[in-house]
């Protein structure tokens, strides 16, 4: 895999706040990550699906990002089993993106299955954490983000 590039979603400097789109089809899985990311100080918007997703990163077909004035996203994290579309296929949407393509994507799910791991990090998966969060992975995602 590739080192991450120092492409625009790196954070300029240690006092701006990284805003993580979280999307998990799980109301508690979703609070969970939520819960984690802002106590480690992050801005979190979440979505219950890939679609909504999409449409909150401008990348559905009207192409109007709907964050409303909000800070662009600096990482997208994701679950990998939900219905309608797929952890990946949001993934491949995302990194087929022109604007969106350099936003690290990371892919959490709660089945250790290394073709589906091997396969989300071939398409350009930041990391793949196993569920549930923890605060550690919050930490592996803080080093990955300001690096």
């Amino acid at each position: 895999m590739a080192a991450p590039s120092s492409s625009n979603w790196v954070m300029e400097t240690a006092h701006d706040v990284p805003h993580v789109l979280a999307v998990d089809d799980n109301l508690i899985d979703r609070k969970l990550v939520e819960k984690l990311l802002r106590n480690s100080s992050y801005k979190v918007t979440t979505a219950e699906n890939g679609p909504r997703a999409l449409e909150l990163l401008g990348l559905t077909s009207g192409g109007q990002n709907s964050m409303n004035g909000r800070s662009k996203v600096n990482l997208v994290i994701t679950d990998y089993c939900m219905p309608g579309m797929t952890g990946y296929e949001l993934l491949k949407k995302i990194k087929e993106s022109s604007v969106m393509k350099e936003v690290p994507v990371v892919i959490m799910s709660s089945e250790n299955i290394p073709t589906r791991i091997n396969k989300c990090l071939e398409e350009g998966a930041q990391m793949f954490i196993l569920k549930p969060l923890k605060q550690s992975d919050v930490k592996k995602l803080t080093c990955q983000l300001m690096n």
